[in-house]
């Protein structure tokens, strides 16, 4: 629900941006591969680049500010709860980043780690 909700607060953001007249900065495709790898390399506590600012920035304080930019979207969507989701993905980590403590504390046991996942998936049903 987060993922979606911070999706569609993009996209109104976006549209009132268009609609304002008004653009998005755009950025050659090898600039926005280099911090796809960077995120998906290091994930939370990476550093991407800001463009903007040419400086490596940290992936934590560029999605604040991300989610700051859309706020507006996300109050009139009424979509709070779910982009909250997002915040907790902050403080909590990712899925990866579970896996990998479960896989590290258990001294590299992958039936650990799968066990985890499907303790995991298995929740709340």
């Amino acid at each position: 629900m987060a993922i979606a909700a911070l999706i569609q607060a993009t996209a109104a953001t976006l549209y009132r941006l268009h609609e304002a007249n008004q653009d998005f900065r755009q950025y050659a495709r090898p600039l926005l591969m280099e911090n796809k790898f960077r995120a998906v390399r290091y994930g939370l506590d990476g550093k991407l680049i800001d463009f903007g600012k040419q400086q490596e920035v940290p992936l934590r304080d560029l999605i604040e500010e991300y989610l700051a930019l859309i706020d507006p979207a996300v109050e009139e969507l009424g979509s709070r709860e779910a982009i909250n989701g997002i915040r907790k993905i902050l403080a909590t980590g990712t899925g990866a980043d579970r896996q990998l403590k479960v896989f590290e504390e258990s001294n590299g046991d992958l039936k650990a780690v799968v066990d985890y996942m499907a303790e995991e998936t298995a929740a709340g049903l």
